[in-house]
């Protein structure tokens, strides 16, 4: 076997080994966690895999596993109205973040090319500053004496400060502006690539700008949109900080109760059972999308 084909095989396997490694390994321990019993030690579980305890040890480790803690979650409705939250969130903060990123995506595809990576570093700026301290920022803007309250005071807009603090408004804000480079990016990289004959040649046939969009821009640009969606909603639905920080104590996502059980409550088994409920129900759409993708594919043969 040459040198080229062995170079190739291992470019090609250098992916398995990262999803085995950083993925499928620490999958099948919170797995293994998820089917052990809750215990005052630790770690807080039985059992726990004993190597030196040869097969028949393994053997007992196994039989002595169980799915208490997904009947709990499953009969619990803190867990359900935590999933129905997160999914809730997830799904309208997406829909902002499409009505909002496609028009700036739009927009910075269509400006002169020289201008172009200065919008691009513009929309990743807010990635030079941590995470945690733009989270932060947006209490001091969003308290009762924030600035935001102030400009809205200023402006005569309202009469009484607004309580925005502790809501799903504030919430919304900060998913909104934290992953908003998310849904842009990928919209700005399909729309950049289309070639404008194509809108030149609708515009010959008769077509009015708006009707070149819908016909001809809105479908080539499916699978940025669904690229963007897919990296804003996913990440969304588990968001803990954000929700911790802005939301307040009737606002409980399923990162928040996650949380709770692992560091609070000591629970590791109902934990990693969250946690790998909220793992099956994010493959769905990425399921989904991959499905789409194929019968795409298969059209085009």
């Amino acid at each position: 076997m040459t040198k080229t084909s062995w170079g190739a095989r291992a470019v090609l396997l250098a992916p398995y080994l990262w999803l085995l490694v950083f993925f499928l390994a620490p999958f099948a321990i919170v797995l293994k966690i998820s089917l052990s019993q809750t215990a005052i030690a630790q770690p807080p579980y039985v059992p726990v895999f004993d190597p030196t305890a040869g097969w028949q040890g393994l053997q007992d480790s196994f039989a002595r596993l169980g799915a208490e803690s997904y009947r709990l979650i499953s009969s619990d409705s803190l867990y359900l109205l935590s999933y129905l939250k997160s999914l809730e969130i997830a799904a309208v903060s997406t829909a902002i973040l499409l009505v909002i990123g496609y028009p700036i995506a739009y927009g910075m595809a269509r400006s002169p090319r020289g201008l172009q990576p200065l919008l691009v570093m513009l929309v990743v700026l807010p990635f030079w500053t941590s995470f945690l301290i733009r989270v932060y920022a947006w209490i001091n803007i969003l308290q009762h004496d924030g600035l935001l309250n102030r400009m809205l005071l200023s402006l005569h807009v309202v009469s009484a400060p607004i309580s925005w603090l502790s809501s799903d408004t504030a919430i919304y804000i900060g998913v909104v502006y934290s992953y908003l480079p998310f849904m842009v990016l990928p919209l700005y990289a399909t729309l950049e690539k289309m070639d404008e004959a194509l809108l030149e040649a609708a515009a010959d046939l008769g077509c009015t700008r708006a009707r070149a969009f819908r016909r001809v821009t809105l479908p080539l640009s499916l699978p940025g949109v669904a690229a963007g969606v897919l990296l804003c909603f996913i990440p969304i639905v588990g968001e803990f900080v954000i929700p911790d920080l802005l939301g307040g104590s009737q606002t409980l996502m399923i990162g928040q109760t996650l949380w709770t059980e692992f560091f609070s409550n000591r629970d590791w088994p109902v934990a990693s059972a969250i946690a790998v409920a909220l793992l099956g129900l994010l493959l769905v759409p990425i399921v989904i999308y991959q499905r789409l993708q194929l019968r795409q594919l298969e059209g085009l043969r």
